[in-house]
């Protein structure tokens, strides 16, 4: 029987697959997983009556697990790792947080209108900090195959790339070629390929917090 999920659609198009990166997170992980799955796309500015129904926060993504409504990606993710385990995506958990701060410190520097306020610098630290994880222990996080740690950095990146390209003409320093590597290789992947954004749409997520 196929899983029930609730994802952000398109701020721009309410038909389409929207630019939540943690909506992506948890299709990334479907798809990975091999696990059929039924869309419900959200238009945030007016949420359908059941969703609310269901889920009063409104948030998305949520998923419907046992009949009842989950939210939070990492929540989600953890019940799929628990009762899908095949293919595993258990990330060791020295690993675990590698990268979690590229995220938070691109966003910062996105909104930033200061180019001396420091937050260029403080991105720049979090990327070199990846950057020299994959050197030691690429081409992925944990190593030759992909886990869960790759599934949540993966759409923060391609909204990196794609916000600071645009809003910032900006782009991820040549010199951080394993990050590179990591970015083309997830990027490539069939899941990804198949639950991203399309880029037009990252855009036009992103253009009312860049531009208020």
């Amino acid at each position: 029987m196929a899983l029930e999920v609730a994802v952000k659609a398109a701020v721009d198009d309410p038909n389409v697959l929207g630019d939540c990166p943690f909506s992506q997170r948890v299709l990334l992980t479907l798809e990975e997983k091999k696990i059929s799955y039924i869309t419900h796309l959200i238009d945030i500015s007016n949420k359908p009556k059941w969703f609310l129904e269901v889920n009063p926060e409104g948030k998305v993504p949520v998923l419907k697990y046992n009949d009842k409504w989950i939210p939070d990606s990492d929540v989600i993710v953890k019940i799929l790792e628990e009762n899908y385990p095949v293919p595993s995506l258990f990330t060791p958990p020295q690993f675990a947080s590698v990268g979690s701060n590229i995220f938070g410190t691109f966003v910062s520097f996105l909104k930033s209108k200061d180019p001396n306020d420091g937050t260029e610098q403080a991105l720049l630290v979090e990327l070199k900090a990846l950057e020299d994880h994959l050197k030691a222990h690429g081409p992925y996080v944990a190593g030759e195959k992909v886990t869960g740690v790759d599934l949540a950095l993966a759409p923060k990146l391609y909204h990196l790339v794609i916000a600071l390209g645009h809003f910032k003409n900006w782009a991820i320093p040549e010199s951080l070629g394993h990050v590179h590597n990591y970015i083309k290789l997830l990027f490539a992947r069939e899941s990804f390929q198949k639950t991203k954004a399309a880029k037009e749409h990252v855009i036009a997520g992103w253009e009312h917090k860049v531009n208020p």
